[in-house]
């Protein structure tokens, strides 16, 4: 398995893609099967934005310092996923809001997983070495190991947004 950093984040992107589309095949009164999959989606989201937030976007901040508007760019769409994702968290599937919800979250974490593999990772892979990238990869996989799986877990995107800020 690599650890380059990217190659860990993509193979993310695409797990988390594929409950996407499974959520959208459902159907309509598929209120079980779309309550799992939102629950592995919420889990797969909440690990992987932690890592980013507490990981990737400090180090390309401090290795590239011309990334700046990027980060703040991703820490953004991050919170406005996390508010998603803490209010699905505390819906039933049966909601009459909970699929559109859903769809909201879908098509804005799309959206910034192309950014991020379209325009961050090209940028990012230019300017950083396959050792600094396999070195960010291995620190980011210890601290997927400790990574909160929900939103009801402390959040760090708070703690890294006041870290960039400052």
């Amino acid at each position: 398995m690599s650890t380059d950093a990217i190659v860990l984040l993509r193979e993310d992107h695409k797990e988390v893609r594929k409950l996407f589309r499974d959520f959208e095949k459902a159907g309509a009164g598929a209120h079980k099967v779309k309550g799992q999959l939102v629950d592995k989606i919420i889990e797969l989201l909440t690990v992987h934005t932690y890592i980013e937030n507490e990981c990737m976007y400090p180090e390309v901040r401090a290795l590239v310092p011309e990334l700046e508007k990027d980060i703040l760019e991703s820490f953004e769409e991050h919170h406005v996923a996390d508010v998603l994702i803490a209010e699905l968290a505390a819906m039933k599937p049966d909601d009459e809001r909970f699929t559109a919800k859903t769809t909201v979250l879908i098509e804005s974490v799309d959206h910034h997983i192309d950014e991020e593999e379209n325009e961050w990772f090209p940028k990012v892979r230019e300017h950083l070495g396959r050792k600094q990238l396999q070195e960010i990869g291995a620190r980011m996989l210890e601290l997927k190991e400790k990574a909160p799986t929900s939103p009801a877990q402390p959040s760090a995107l708070k703690k890294a947004v006041d870290a960039v800020t400052a």
